[in-house]
């Protein structure tokens, strides 16, 4: 008995420590060349849906990075067992 409680709760470990992800899309490149500035902004929610006073907008990355030729921008997606939502935009250029 005290094998199977213990057998469930390591699979039930596995299953929250593996069930996060992160992914990072292009979203958009122009024809300026590849600069050497990098900007990025960061939106973190709880729950999928509670945003407090957040922006990842393009704009915002763009600022933070001191960047007004625009060459590529990214997204950088992060999931925490859905409770713990990350977008970061990524931008670089001159």
């Amino acid at each position: 008995m005290k094998f199977k409680l213990f057998l469930a709760a390591v699979v039930i470990s596995a299953i929250a420590l593996l069930s996060s992800c992160s992914l990072t899309m292009p979203v958009a490149a122009t024809s300026n060349p590849v600069g050497s500035k990098v900007g990025t902004a960061k939106a973190t929610g709880f729950l999928g849906v509670l945003f407090f006073d957040a922006d990842a907008s393009i704009q915002s990355a763009a600022k933070n990075g001191g960047i007004t030729k625009i060459s590529t921008v990214d997204v950088k997606y992060s999931n925490i067992l859905g409770l713990i939502v990350s977008y970061e935009t990524i931008v670089t250029g001159e």
